[in-house]
């Protein structure tokens, strides 16, 4: 099934953030974040790398990358991790 345009631009936003300024700190530390999937204001994120397994990762998505995603891209209204 093909994207709306608008979901494919919302979807290339959050990418962009997350690659440009929340890409480089999981880095540090050997992970990897990418975007699956949004719908109705929920993205939907896969971690990789050391990122996947770590106890604090609900944490750290919860409180750091999806405050500054509302903060910056008001449309997301939360992230759901996904295995």
């Amino acid at each position: 099934m093909a994207l709306l345009p608008e979901k494919d631009e919302l979807k290339d936003r959050v990418t962009r953030l997350l690659v440009e300024e929340i890409g480089p700190a999981l880095q540090m530390d050997g992970g990897a974040i990418e975007v699956i999937d949004i719908v109705e204001g929920v993205a939907r994120v896969r971690l990789y790398g050391s990122c996947s397994g770590c106890p604090s990762t609900v944490i750290t998505i919860l409180m750091g990358i999806e405050q500054e995603l509302r903060r910056q891209i008001p449309e997301i209204e939360y992230l759901d991790a996904v295995p």
